[in-house]
């Protein structure tokens, strides 16, 4: 029994590093003088350890603007999403209204279509109403999902009709109830939810790439991109911006995996 509890954890641990052996390169490439992650074999730790590609990104190649714009709009799209889809998934699951269960249906229906055929459509309108090259255009598609306001509906499903009703009874408006009962409830998920659509903005490529055209107003992910076609050959200037990009990212859900797991686990045996 113990000899199979040392394999298992001996499994475990190459499994863990094979996994975390890119992110690990990744950050020891970034602080090799430049050239140096060029030679064979790759070096897997500097020779010398050095911050002139942090300090070229951040004084010459305008890093900290990139930083900004991705976090304002991060920020942004998560704020404005949980502003939208939490009371709409509230409102699925408990308030009663014409038409919900069949205008669910058709949302959830919806899920299967890839999001990309919406891409030119949503185009051209923002560019009719314009916010194209604008930090407003790269907001709308994180307004408001239908998978987040699926997996808020599954978890609302668990809060109890006699909670609500009791709250009723002693004279609470709707807006008290869903303030005071609902959301304290819902702070799992709204935590999972937060997540999901600040990752999934941070990390977007394609629309950002698609609606800003104008370079002071790109995303970390665009100016990395930028960046690497004028600099193929510096690799490690290259890894030095891929590190600025997944650090916050990763510290973040690392703080808050505790809430995403219970939120995931929560809304996957709600029915």
């Amino acid at each position: 029994m113990k000899a199979r509890t040392i394999l298992l954890n001996l499994a475990v641990a190459i499994i863990a590093l094979i996994v975390l052996f890119p992110l690990l390169w990744m950050l020891s490439v970034s602080f090799m003088p430049t050239g140096e992650a060029a030679t064979f074999p790759p070096p897997l730790v500097p020779s010398r350890f050095t911050l002139e590609h942090y300090q070229d990104l951040f004084l010459n190649q305008g890093m900290g603007r990139y930083v900004l714009n991705s976090v304002l709009l991060a920020t942004l799209a998560t704020v404005l999403a949980l502003l939208f889809t939490v009371p709409a998934g509230y409102a699925f699951a408990k308030l009663r209204f014409r038409g919900r269960e069949r205008l669910f249906q058709v949302l959830v229906a919806a899920l299967v279509v890839p999001a990309q055929i919406g891409t030119l459509p949503l185009f051209l309108m923002l560019k009719s109403m314009g916010l194209v090259n604008t930090h407003a255009g790269a907001l709308v598609p994180w307004l408001a999902s239908i998978f987040g306001l699926f997996l808020v509906r599954q978890y609302a499903l668990s809060i109890p009709d006699e909670m609500l009703e009791a709250a009723r009874v002693d004279g609470a408006s709707e807006g008290q109830i869903f303030r005071r009962v609902v959301l304290p409830t819902l702070q799992p998920i709204v935590v999972t939810l937060g997540l999901f659509v600040f990752l999934g903005s941070w990390n977007d490529f394609l629309w950002p790439l698609i609606v800003l055209t104008d370079q002071s107003n790109y995303t970390l992910p665009v100016a990395l991109a930028a960046l690497s076609r004028e600099h193929v050959q510096d690799v490690e200037l290259m890894m030095a911006g891929a590190v600025v990009t997944v650090a916050p990212v990763l510290i973040l859900f690392l703080a808050l995996q505790r809430y995403y797991i219970r939120g995931m686990l929560a809304g996957s045996v709600k029915g």
